[in-house]
């Protein structure tokens, strides 16, 4: 079987991309070991950055220790080195021998296990503007920088990956303009132009827009093409997150194929690369 890194459809290729460092529905999150394996191969692979006490970032989703690691209490509150010392938790629940990374640390494993010329590691940050300081800036910049050319910072705060970005040369960016409660709001292709056009204009530098799959369906459905309006613009778009690969979801994902789609995140990319391939002949 050959490595879930893409699928040609169309003429277009769509890129399915490792969320939260996971290959299979069985990984563990953000283990060293599947980063390094998805950047040798020259796949898309998403990690999450929360800000710690120490004004560094953890690669962690949660804002609270409890229930990805062995730690308790809140990211923000814990220290560096606390942190370091914590192990991650399975699927299961169960700790891990992996432990906790930093930032810093991550950086330092790319910088020293050389990347696939089309490998691209995302770094989702979970915060807002609110959570950023001078030195947590400057110690973003710090570690990234070396390894800038291989990531793409994202987040649904613009100002926030702006900020980070702007002291990190070469750190392509993107912005996820997805909210709570976004298809309650939008009803008509006019609505979907309109969300499509503000998110452009509120991330002129964004390479990559990151939009829910449903909402892209949902647009769709209605007659506008959200895809197309975010390629006008010599942008991408990233359609997140398809959980499982039942029958709806490779449904989902053929529409969004079909609608050049150029990433689709998922938590099973080596399932899903399988059964996509079997459906697309």
């Amino acid at each position: 079987m050959s490595d879930p890194i893409s699928i040609e459809f169309g003429g277009h290729r769509t890129w399915l991309k490792w969320h939260r460092a996971r290959r299979t529905i069985t990984d563990p999150e953000f283990t060293a070991t599947r980063i390094l394996e998805a950047m040798r191969l020259g796949a898309s692979v998403e990690v999450d950055l929360v800000v710690h006490g120490d004004h560094g970032f953890a690669i962690l989703h949660d804002l609270d220790l409890d229930h990805g690691t062995t730690g308790k209490g809140l990211v923000a509150h814990a220290s560096a080195e606390m942190l370091r010392g914590l192990h991650l938790r399975g699927k299961d629940g169960a700790p891990i021998d992996d432990r906790v990374m930093l930032l810093e640390d991550l950086c330092g494993l790319l910088a020293t296990n050389p990347a696939h010329p089309e490998a691209l590691l995302q770094l989702d940050f979970k915060e807002d503007m609110a959570r950023l300081d001078a030195s947590s800036i400057a110690n973003f910049a710090a570690a990234v920088t070396p390894v800038a050319a291989t990531m793409i910072l994202s987040g649904g705060d613009a100002a926030a990956v702006a900020a980070l970005a702007t002291t990190t040369p070469g750190l392509k960016t993107g912005y996820d303009p997805t909210y709570p409660g976004v298809l309650q709001d939008l009803k008509t292709a006019a609505d979907f132009a309109v969300f499509t056009k503000r998110a452009l204009v509120t991330a002129p530098a964004a390479q990559m827009i990151y939009l829910a799959y449903d909402l892209i369906l949902a647009a769709a459905d209605q007659g506008f093409d959200m895809i197309a309006a975010v390629h006008a613009e010599g942008r991408r778009v990233d359609a997140w997150t398809l959980r499982d690969t039942g029958p709806d979801a490779v449904a989902a994902a053929l529409r969004l194929l079909a609608l050049k789609v150029d990433q689709i995140t998922t938590d099973d990319p080596e399932t899903l690369a399988v059964k996509l391939a079997g459906s697309t002949v």
